[in-house]
């Protein structure tokens, strides 16, 4: 079997001798059509299955009952929801009788296109069911652990949501991040407020404590980092942007840093133009 399959491995379905094809079972037979999963082992047919995407799992159900049971495997659902929705309350319940990650799968999409209409309507679908709780930590865990979610319609809910802003912010983790990665990842998971500069300012003031709050050793201030987000933003838009024809230069950055804050000292001023100049902005296709 070990010199048949590595004869398979090696060679096209037209150069495997007859007499080598004959060993092979029959869904592994390059002859054959597509194997139907009732042949193969059912760690094989579970390992094909843990391939498909959900749409192509619901497909499978239509083949025969013996594919049906198969696909409505609850492992198979229970890894496509954490993948897709990394935490959720109604994860903690998967124990009670009836529970179903199929369903949940199904409802966690429901909610998740509701929400991308209308996020308070998304938000109360799911609240409603028992999902997620109508709590700001359950909310802002939910949003930060999918990527699901249509930005724009969550950084329309987190400016009526200051709460779940908090929370939401409260989840990230810079420790020993650069300050401008930090800043850039912050803004990826988290819409930047294009031109809104009262909530761009709520927004960099959370920023900052939090950066503050996991680098205590930093040895900037609040208002410090704040002002070398601006800067970052600002250089961000100038190196970038097809509109501004004499880019700033690393010099003239240096000294309008040096000229804005005390905090930070010509060497890190420069390494924060090379961060830009070479990794783009800070928040692209945002600003």
């Amino acid at each position: 079997m070990g010199q048949a399959m590595r004869l398979y491995m090696r060679s096209d379905a037209g150069s495997i001798p007859m007499r080598a094809r004959r060993r092979l079972p029959s869904f592994l037979d390059p002859g054959q059509k597509f194997p139907d999963l009732a042949e193969m082992p059912p760690e094989l047919a579970m390992m094909v299955l843990s391939n498909l995407n959900p749409t192509e799992l619901c497909l499978a159900m239509c083949v025969n009952d013996f594919w049906r049971e198969m696909a409505k495997d609850e492992l198979l659902w229970q890894g496509l929801c954490r993948a897709t929705w990394g935490w959720v309350a109604a994860y903690e319940r998967k124990d009670e009788p009836g529970f179903s990650f199929m369903e949940l799968f199904m409802q966690l999409d429901e909610g998740t296109l509701t929400f991308n209409g209308d996020a308070d309507l998304g938000i109360e679908y799911l609240t409603k069911r028992g999902i997620i709780e109508d709590t700001p930590v359950s909310i802002a865990r939910f949003i930060h652990t999918t990527n699901r979610l249509d930005r724009w319609q969550v950084r329309n809910y987190l400016a009526k949501k200051h709460d779940i802003l908090e929370e939401l912010v409260s989840l990230e983790t810079y420790a020993n991040k650069f300050l401008p990665n930090a800043l850039r990842g912050f803004f990826s998971n988290i819409q930047s407020p294009g031109h809104n500069t009262q909530q761009l300012q709520t927004l960099l003031d959370m920023f900052a404590q939090r950066f503050i709050n996991c680098n205590p050793n930093c040895g900037l201030t609040k208002d410090g980092i704040c002002i070398l987000c601006y800067s970052l933003i600002l250089l961000s838009v100038d190196l970038t942007s097809p509109h501004v024809k004499n880019k700033m230069s690393k010099r003239e950055f240096i000294r309008n840093v040096r000229h804005a804050t005390q905090e930070a000292n010509d060497e890190l001023s420069g390494h924060l133009y090379d961060n830009i100049y070479l990794l783009g902005h800070i928040a692209p296709e945002r600003w």
